[in-house]
């Protein structure tokens, strides 16, 4: 469902073209089908995908094949250019002391959103607090200080004031010590003029550093009028669109909010707080097409675990032991979903069963109860584990054998993924470098 559906789609249509022995009009117009299906079910503009069909046809049958790269590789260039093109720029922010006025309609999860932004801002080291300034829903403020107060951030709020304008000055002045100030504004269930008023109002008196507009992406194309409207109102400079994890809408409403020449800032894709993920189209769109996000891996690492948490060398070596891989798996588990994770790793989770992807801590809880029932040798050496010896480990762990085997098969699972890392390093290092070669940053949207 949602972008996994896109992902596989567009990962099929680059492995038929690989599978091409040769690149003729006849192959190109095959993928360009397979293209066109895939963005017109993840709802992209119609027009918007013919433009691209075009783009892609004129390019790959015109342009002079460039030096170093053969005609597939060529033409899987200019795919991820074009659709890099199509899901437009990400929206610039710095790290530094800013206030920033969060829009949208209610329902689009705004509030959720302004707790996910304090999370994110605290994360790289900056004192963040945030005013509940939705004088419209009920239980507006009470959620924002829910979310605010589970990451020890400070928010001001005052549920029984009808006027915005008075609760950002009386926030700003309680919040007169952070760095970071995130105001969450009312929302309506529709475009009404009293709520662009009064988001212009408090516009005016806060005056923003940013003004970011909060998107749910299952709008799809109907996110244009959306951000159009709000751009007229207060000059919306970056768009967060959330529920990317659930909608098969998600290509409509990054390719429309794209249209209006609002850079994308974050996307939300999960339900905890640190589920937002900065914006990176490049990324993005590799992510996509199966190639990985290692900027943006390397970034959550970061944020996430201690460089001695988790040695990234035994993690490709390809032969690992159980002790190595519950380690590895912890440290990982503290920067997201393993699905998630994977999927910024090139060809990353496309060998991995989905079922091994769900309940990983829960997992992880039980294969440690079941590994400390094994000997040091049994740890170090899986390969001596047979089954007296996994009768004696579930004895001793409250286990039943068919979970100690399924430790094991998963263990062995993981390993063969690791291989397949290892041995797809070289040949992907070759791609991206290729994709990479003569700037393949947007060149505006189309």
């Amino acid at each position: 469902m949602g972008l996994d559906t896109l992902s596989n789609s567009l990962k099929d249509a680059m492995k038929k073209l690989a599978g091409k022995t040769v690149i003729d009009r006849a192959a190109v117009d095959e993928l360009v089908r397979d293209l066109q299906r895939a963005l017109l079910s993840a709802d992209v503009n119609v027009k918007l995908v013919m433009e691209l069909s075009k783009q892609i046809k004129a390019r790959s049958l015109d342009e002079n094949l460039p030096k170093g790269i053969n005609a597939r590789e060529h033409v899987l260039r200019i795919v991820y250019q074009e659709l890099v093109n199509l899901v437009g720029k990400e929206a610039e922010f710095s790290l530094k002391p800013q206030k920033i006025l969060m829009a949208g309609l209610q329902g689009s999860g705004k509030t959720t959103t302004t707790g996910k932004l304090c999370r994110y801002f605290q994360r790289k080291g900056l004192k963040v607090g945030a005013i509940g300034a939705d004088n419209f829903r009920p239980g507006a403020y009470a959620q924002l200080e829910t979310l605010c107060t589970k990451i020890n951030v400070p928010s001001y709020g005052d549920p029984k004031e009808k006027d915005a304008v008075k609760i950002v000055k009386e926030g700003l002045a309680a919040l007169k010590d952070v760095d970071v100030v995130i105001v969450d504004t009312a929302g309506r269930h529709a475009l009404e003029d009293d709520l662009i008023d009064e988001i212009m109002q408090v516009n005016a008196y806060l005056k923003p550093d940013h003004r970011w507009l909060v998107i749910d992406a299952a709008l799809g194309q109907a996110a244009r009028d959306q951000a159009k409207r709000f751009h007229e109102a207060i000059g919306i400079d970056g768009v967060i669109v959330t529920k990317m994890d659930g909608t098969a809408k998600g290509g409509g409403a990054m390719s429309a909010v794209a249209e209006t020449q609002s850079g994308i800032v974050f996307i939300g894709n999960g339900e905890t707080i640190d589920d937002l993920e900065r914006f990176d189209a490049n990324g993005f769109i590799s992510r996509l097409l199966g190639m990985g996000d290692l900027k943006a891996l390397v970034e959550k690492a970061e944020e996430s675990i201690n460089a001695e948490d988790v040695d990234v060398n035994a993690m490709l070596r390809g032969k690992f032991t159980l002790n190595d891989m519950y380690k590895q798996l912890e440290a990982v588990q503290k920067m997201g979903p393993l699905k998630q994770v994977l999927s910024m790793l090139p060809m990353g989770n496309m060998n991995v069963p989905s079922d091994a992807l769900e309940g990983t801590a829960d997992k992880m809880k039980k294969f440690r109860i079941i590994m400390d029932s094994m000997t040091p040798q049994e740890l170090d050496e899986p390969a001596l584990i047979n089954t007296s010896r996994m009768m004696r480990v579930a004895k001793g762990s409250g286990s039943s054998v068919e979970e100690v085997r399924d430790l094991i098969k998963y263990y062995k699972m993981m390993q063969k993924t690791l291989k397949g890392f290892r041995g797809n390093r070289m040949a992907m290092g070759k791609m991206m470098k290729q994709m990479q070669k003569g700037g393949m940053g947007p060149t505006g949207p189309m």
